[in-house]
């Protein structure tokens, strides 16, 4: 595995929140901070921003961000991946929302560790271990997995459902990043929605509907917070600063105990 392609995809017209990635966060825009994120990473060889929008292109570009114009027309991020995958080739692309300026090294490492360890590897996430809140909550979506670290399923609802009320059950979150082959993102692409993607509303069950095989590796960082030690400093702002205009700029409600409202992903 030689090269390592991060792309944010980083759609203008968000449904949720129309124009969150220019919105300004401590002086700059998120989508500034997400890059500069991704870019602390040493096993990403490139990263690119891919939006639908000039007026994003525009911006990157006058921050010296490199940045791609996509279609408009994508559904979710994974197809944005998708269309630089045709122009910009890699053995692996490392997709990171264009809302998630704490993703930090160690989830990156944690996403293309598994291509490195078996070829046979089309698709890479990420877990962590689920607070009673995302566990009650159908915006925190769980994950159970076999032995071997592939995921079994994904769901809004608690999986594994603790039928007999016996406590010390594990449950986990998925963290909304990713990591993939290019030959897992035609897939993909040319796949049509299935069943269970439609009923659940994640698009990472087409995979599993197609019999591409999920690796899954835990994590002890959320990406939606800062992570233990402090989060780098913006200019001029404290990472609790950053962290908490995050949050706001995203459209997310902070709430006691460091849970928070979680939406679909942008495209």
């Amino acid at each position: 595995m030689t090269r390592v392609l991060g792309v944010i995809p980083a759609r203008l017209a968000s449904t949720r929140l129309p124009r969150k990635v220019l919105r300004e966060l401590v002086g700059r825009p998120l989508i500034a901070h997400v890059y500069a994120a991704a870019r602390r990473s040493e096993l990403l060889s490139e990263v690119l921003v891919a939006t639908d929008a000039d007026e994003v292109v525009a911006t990157c570009r006058a921050l010296d961000i490199p940045a791609v114009l996509t279609s408009p027309d994508h559904p979710c991020g994974t197809d944005r991946v998708w269309e630089v995958a045709q122009r910009h080739p890699a053995d692996v692309y490392v997709n990171v929302q264009g809302d998630e300026p704490f993703v930090t090294r160690g989830h990156i490492e944690r996403l293309v560790r598994p291509f490195a360890a078996d070829a046979g590897t089309q698709v890479s996430t990420l877990k962590i271990r689920a607070t009673p809140a995302d566990v009650a909550s159908p915006n925190a979506v769980k994950v159970v997995c076999d032995l071997r670290g592939r995921a079994l399923y994904f769901s809004r609802h608690p999986i594994p459902y603790d039928r007999d009320g016996r406590s010390g059950v594990t449950h986990f979150k998925h963290l909304g990043l990713y990591a993939y082959t290019a030959a897992a993102l035609e897939m993909f692409h040319a796949a049509p929605e299935g069943e269970l993607e439609r009923v659940e509303r994640l698009e990472q069950l087409r995979f599993l509907e197609h019999g591409i095989a999920i690796s899954v590796t835990e994590t002890d960082a959320d990406h939606r917070h800062r992570h233990r030690g402090g989060f780098p400093r913006g200019r001029g702002a404290s990472g609790g600063a950053l962290q908490h205009a995050a949050v706001v700029s995203a459209g997310r409600r902070p709430t006691r105990g460091g849970g928070r409202v979680r939406h679909p992903s942008p495209a």
